[in-house]
């Protein structure tokens, strides 16, 4: 059955418990999880506040009859009014002795519907009339006008609300472990189930996002492969991934923040952009490989000339991203994480790729003469050659019709 979820001042319920029965009304329902279910759940660790929904409280009816009333001068206001003055708590005193001292309660109060029936309402001459002459008294629900319903029977639920620094995830594995117990303990004839967990697509969520995050990666180290032609250049850059997730990991506890679909997105989108540096650099390294210098010098040759548009590139990426962090109202709130997440990663992959790129260029990558050239590499030295010099054809013979070329992209 559809479920219809609730907001309150305190946010989305996390999780909602339905409990009903074919025997027990839904008052008997609410007056027991108020009772024990309630307080139990209130006391785990990360729950806020477990709140009552669609129950139905205890409460006295009393249903007025017009034409009882009209017989006997009886009108509501008497009625309330005998309401108002005899149903009050009352301490009557104390009782002091030498050694003990004994409070005393005067039972001023009703709780049965026999003794609201016995109330005085008014007085005519010697005569006395009481409530249930004008009135039929029942103990039931305070509120008629609302039921709930799960599974065709009539159920009384609980949401469940974390704390605002609790991780939900954590709240719903404690509610699930306190289930089994609670549910041994329910009266004969009741029973609960889970209605809605919203964990169940935080973790499909986050599983997808993982999923994602294992493909980028995939694809970005074969796009490197392709173009560097050589796994001991492909591998430098390639651990630049996980080392500047790492290292904006640390970023993320500093601040505070945490893992959450926000920051695994800016996660999934960082690896397409923190390998860009190390490849730079180590392209400008290959190039003085080939030109016979020893992978050592050409390692601190190509950092030493390419450490200025390194730092550039790092922080032009992450001036674009970090701004949207200090954005104000809603969105601030919501793309901070993802912003300053994006940044960071960029950040840390800056730093290494003027740092571990040069030193691993240094003793992964051979000497020109040593290194030799595969068939595979050989095809893409190929196959991109081709690709340039036919681009190369296109493009003269655009720049041979400029005016024609100008009409058309306008």
């Amino acid at each position: 059955d559809p479920v219809v979820v609730k907001t309150t001042g305190q946010g989305f319920a996390l999780m909602y418990l339905s409990f009903s029965s074919k025997v027990l009304t839904a008052s008997q329902i609410t007056d027991y999880i108020t009772r024990v279910v309630q307080p139990r759940l209130q006391t785990l660790d990360g729950v806020g506040n477990a709140q009552i929904l669609g129950g139905q409280t205890f409460a006295m009816r009393i249903w007025l009859d017009p034409d009882r009333m009209a017989a006997r001068g009886v009108t509501p206001s008497d009625v309330r009014t005998a309401l108002t003055i005899n149903n009050f708590t009352s301490a009557a005193g104390q009782v002091k002795g030498q050694f003990v001292q004994t409070s005393i309660n005067a039972r001023t109060s009703l709780d049965t519907p026999e003794a609201f029936s016995n109330l005085v309402v008014a007085t005519r001459g010697d005569s006395l009339i009481r409530l249930g002459a004008v009135a039929d008294v029942e103990l039931g629900p305070q509120a008629v006008d609302s039921s709930s319903v799960f599974d065709g029977l009539k159920a009384v639920f609980i949401g469940v609300y974390g704390t605002p620094t609790a991780n939900p995830l954590t709240v719903i594995d404690n509610v699930r472990k306190a289930m089994p117990d609670i549910v041994s303990q329910l009266p004969p004839g009741m029973e609960s189930s889970i209605a809605y967990d919203s964990t169940v697509f935080i973790r499909a969520s986050i599983s997808e996002v993982a999923k994602t995050l294992g493909e980028a990666a995939i694809i970005v180290i074969v796009v490197i492969f392709l173009f560097l032609g050589n796994l001991r250049s492909t591998l430098i850059p390639v651990v630049t991934i996980p080392l500047s997730l790492i290292g904006v990991m640390i970023i993320l506890m500093a601040l505070g923040y945490s893992i959450n679909l926000l920051t695994l997105l800016a996660l999934v989108l960082a690896i397409g952009l923190v390998v860009d540096d190390a490849i730079v650099v180590v392209e400008n390294i290959y190039r003085h490989i080939e030109d016979g210098m020893t992978p050592f010098d050409a390692s601190i040759r190509g950092a030493r000339e390419i450490a200025g548009p390194v730092v550039a590139m790092t922080i032009t990426l992450a001036a674009v991203y970090a701004p949207i962090g200090f954005v104000t109202g809603l969105t601030g709130a919501l793309f901070q994480e993802f912003a300053f997440t994006l940044a960071g990663a960029v950040i840390v992959s800056g730093v290494i790729a003027l740092t571990l790129t040069p030193m691993m260029c240094s003793k992964l990558l051979k000497p020109h003469s040593a290194q030799g050239q595969g068939r595979f590499a050989s095809f893409l030295d190929r196959l991109f050659e081709r690709l340039r010099l036919r681009y190369e054809r296109r493009l003269h013979k655009t720049l041979n019709f400029r005016a024609m070329t100008v009409v058309v992209l306008m």
